[in-house]
């Protein structure tokens, strides 16, 4: 037990000192000072109750590293991060739960690989790859329902400017009458143009939150005509049917490779599963890849691992066609 205690221990500074000595040097932008007073005001309001002063309590540590992370360059990518998958975690908080992973996986690894310190490290890499993968799980799931309402949100705003709204105007009716997420991003982008923040800033930290092809071609345009000029209602409308078509045959291309698709998880995913059976079945029988030579046992893993990595991306690849 003394040896887990240590592997967690060392884990956990590792990353913090690598958190910390990351560049010092990044600012916070000024949309994001101004939406914090603004919340702030909100709060000053608001009575403080026990169970808020005891999670404050509790958070004591977080905060502390959401303040060391929040001042360099890694904060900033951590915040963007969990902004595009609308995630409700502090920088600290996220940093903390990696390290919390890191920890649980060498322990894992350390019990079920019989007190083996080679499975404790594996865990301790692997660890920190799983918040990763929910936080990039969470972007796409978020984006692909973003992408799927954007020909809503088009039209409504080109029923709006015809009805004699104005950009700022059609924006509070996106963000009233449509559905997560895109009413909570338009919201955000009113409450900043309201604080001061010009048009042009809100759209473009609308675009750093939400990473979409078909955004941009749409905030191209609006910045495109709030310079020379024209009829904003009938270039959006282009661009919603534009989109829509895009859709229809991004649709009608994932059913045809869908096959191929599932063939690849199915196929990269099977050699794992049949050698965790056979862990449970016959561990004396897996553990001949661990005995001497190891070099002999890991190269043939690693080989095997490298070759359903490739074969994985490839059928992926196979199957994507860019529209």
């Amino acid at each position: 037990m003394p040896l887990i205690l240590w592997i967690g221990i060392i884990s956990a500074v590792v990353l913090l000192v690598v958190g910390l000595f990351v560049t010092l040097t990044g600012q916070r932008s000024l949309v994001d000072q101004r939406l914090e007073a603004y919340l702030q005001q909100e709060k000053a309001g608001e009575a403080v109750t026990e169970g808020e002063v005891k999670q404050a309590r509790e958070a004591l540590l977080t905060s502390w590293i959401t303040r060391q992370v929040e001042r360099t360059d890694y904060g900033d990518k951590i915040a963007r991060e969990l902004a595009r998958a609308d995630l409700k975690l502090k920088t600290g908080e996220y940093v903390a739960l990696i390290i919390i992973s890191s920890g649980l996986t060498a322990f894992f690894g350390y019990f079920f690989g019989g007190q083996s310190l080679l499975f404790a490290f594996i865990g301790l890499v692997l660890g920190p790859f799983i918040p990763r993968f929910f936080v990039k799980r969470q972007q796409a799931v978020r984006l692909r329902k973003f992408n799927d309402q954007l020909p809503d949100m088009l039209n409504l705003m080109v029923n709006g400017l015809r009805t004699g709204f104005s950009a700022l105007q059609a924006m509070e009716a996106v963000s009233r009458e449509l559905p997560a997420p895109i009413s909570d991003e338009f919201r955000r982008v009113v409450q900043e143009m309201q604080l001061g923040v010009p048009m042009e800033g809100a759209l473009d930290n609308l675009q750093r939150r939400i990473a979409s092809d078909d955004l941009d071609l749409a905030v191209t345009a609006i910045n495109i005509q709030r310079e020379v000029g024209g009829n904003l209602a009938e270039i959006l409308e282009t661009i919603s049917y534009t989109i829509r078509e895009r859709v229809r045959i991004k649709g009608e291309v994932s059913a045809i490779t869908a096959q191929v698709a599932l063939s690849g998880r199915f196929l990269s995913l099977m050699p794992i599963f049949l050698a965790l059976i056979l862990w449970g079945l016959n561990r004396d029988y897996m553990m001949q890849f661990f005995e001497p030579p190891l070099t002999c046992g890991l190269s043939i893993l690693g080989l095997a691992g490298v070759m359903l990595v490739f074969g994985y991306f490839t059928l992926n690849r196979l199957g994507k066609i860019e529209i």
